[in-house]
């Protein structure tokens, strides 16, 4: 599936891409006791294995992802894949600052609504429900090292979500077929052993 996403850029003059970060992983349970728990949001806090997926959505076409540390760090990644004259929508997030120098941008305060006077980044927050959606009921677990590969199932998946389930099969298939060794999984359960 992420063969399909290699190389893939979007927008254009006239297009509208949705860009949105989500944190996965790095969960630290809190303690049983209230004087005992700490504030995990302080990084002091943190245990260092919390990565953001970075999604491009284009209005009424692909979905690219990738996995960062920061969202800030994704800006590199954001200019190579999105076309100059692009429109772009994001959150108020800080990290998204620097965009506004390259790209015609508007920006939604999630705090204050969901959409604004037209603007809105419900693509980009559509894919995150499912991707956490996926992790809670199909998946279970997504582990870290894996986190780029489960993102870019679920932009296949997203982009597909309306061809009927034989010409997904179908596609897979095709995609499988066509596809090298992985990477990432050959000797997956062989881990261990390395």
């Amino acid at each position: 599936m992420a063969s399909e996403l290699k190389g893939l850029h979007v927008g254009g003059p006239g297009h509208t891409a949705e860009i949105d970060g989500g944190y996965f992983g790095g969960y630290i349970k809190p303690a049983n006791y209230k004087e005992n728990r700490r504030d995990r949001r302080l990084s002091k806090n943190q245990n260092g294995k919390r990565q953001v997926v970075v999604v491009i959505r284009e209005r009424e076409g692909r979905t690219v992802p990738a996995v960062f540390k920061t969202e800030a760090a994704s800006l590199g990644f954001i200019t190579s894949r999105v076309a100059k004259g692009t429109e772009i929508v994001a959150d108020e997030a800080g990290g998204w600052n620097d965009l506004q120098a390259r790209y015609p941008m508007s920006r939604i305060d999630h705090q204050a609504a969901c959409s604004d006077r037209g603007v809105y980044s419900n693509g980009a927050e559509g894919y995150f429900s499912r991707l956490r959606r996926a992790e809670v009921g199909h998946h279970h677990h997504v582990a870290g090292a894996y986190l780029a590969r489960y993102a870019q199932e679920m932009a296949w998946r997203e982009d597909h979500r309306r061809v009927d389930n034989g010409g997904q099969v179908w596609g897979v298939m095709g995609l499988a077929m066509a596809s090298r060794p992985s990477v990432d999984f050959c000797g997956y359960w062989q881990r261990s052993a390395r």
